[in-house]
């Protein structure tokens, strides 16, 4: 009896020692896997470090980063807003051949007007002569101008259109004209505390020529913008020719008469050149020639009387 009541006091002392042990480690246990939700100090729960947030697709959030969906085809929102904002130069060159040059060249200025552009240069001769266009037409227009150009009324010979994207070259012109704005009020801040006259000329020259290029690289950055703003076209209107005129106007008597006179020239040179050649090189070598010709001359009829008088000699007396 007295054994069951000593072993209820121990058991009644064990049970409070086992709480007082236990309540610390679960706090702990609590503790990290709070701090494994990635609790944040607000309170509000925060995806575990190199995971997704709950209830958030895999691999979304890396296809709107990338300018892609989250089945990694192109056409998110970024990527539609970085085309938007690509600086793109639009250029492009069309011969025209038409009926009446003149009416042409005048619906084609209207034809710049009406897409809010201008043009920019012209060149154009008299009558139905062939004549140039240089149109400034807004980009977003260009492929307008293109079509309404190949409704004109004549026939497009000839074209060619090109496109280059200078984001790349915008965008490095704008960052280095952001740091040499710094750079310039740096240079302004010193020259405002510098007493020194050595010190003042110094900074001045030095801000002097930071401001040189910051307006040489805004100057290459506002030709830039232009260009990608508004789209170049030259367009070369020329007339139709006939068959037959064009037959004529190829045949020309003068060009043929000029033609044969070079000819003549030529050959009267060539004939010339050969005389020179001769009264240079062949006179020397007639002489020469003559001098070995008397030689032989005299030398062949010594040797003819020479030539028996062996043969006798060789035949002896009895013969």
């Amino acid at each position: 009896m007295s054994t069951s009541r000593s072993d209820r006091r121990s058991r009644a002392v064990f049970r409070p020692s086992v709480a007082l042990v236990a309540a610390p480690m679960l706090i702990l246990i609590l503790a990290a896997c709070g701090a494994g939700a990635g609790v944040a100090p607000d309170g509000a729960a925060q995806p575990p470090a190199g995971g997704d947030a709950v209830g958030e697709v895999p691999g979304e959030d890396e296809g709107r980063r990338d300018g892609t969906g989250g089945d990694g085809q192109p056409g998110g929102a970024d990527s539609f807003e970085d085309l938007a904002n690509r600086q793109i130069v639009k250029t492009g060159e069309l011969t025209v051949e038409v009926e009446n040059v003149s009416s042409a060249v005048g619906a084609i200025r209207a034809l710049a007007l009406e897409l809010g552009g201008y043009v920019g240069g012209s060149h154009a001769g008299t009558a139905d002569d062939a004549a140039t266009l240089t149109l400034r037409i807004p980009a977003g227009r260009f492929d307008d101008a293109l079509s309404r150009l190949h409704d004109l009324g004549g026939e497009v010979t000839a074209e060619a259109t090109r496109e280059q994207d200078v984001t790349g070259s915008v965008v490095d012109l704008e960052a280095r004209i952001r740091n040499l704005d710094a750079s310039e009020a740096q240079y302004r801040a010193l020259l405002n505390r510098a007493s020194d006259i050595e010190d003042i000329l110094t900074i001045q020259s030095r801000l002097d020529e930071v401001r040189g290029q910051i307006e040489q690289l805004q100057a290459q950055l506002d030709q830039l913008s232009e260009l990608a703003s508004l789209a170049t076209l030259t367009v070369t209107v020329v007339p139709v020719v006939a068959p037959v005129e064009q037959t004529a106007a190829a045949w020309d008597p003068k060009a043929i008469f000029d033609s044969a006179v070079a000819a003549l020239v030529g050959l009267g040179q060539a004939i010339a050149a050969v005389g020179i050649w001769l009264a240079i090189l062949g006179l020397p070598l007639a002489v020469m020639l003559g001098v070995l010709a008397g030689i032989g001359m005299r030398a062949v009829p010594a040797l003819r009387r020479r030539v028996p008088v062996t043969q006798e000699r060789s035949a002896g007396p009895g013969e």
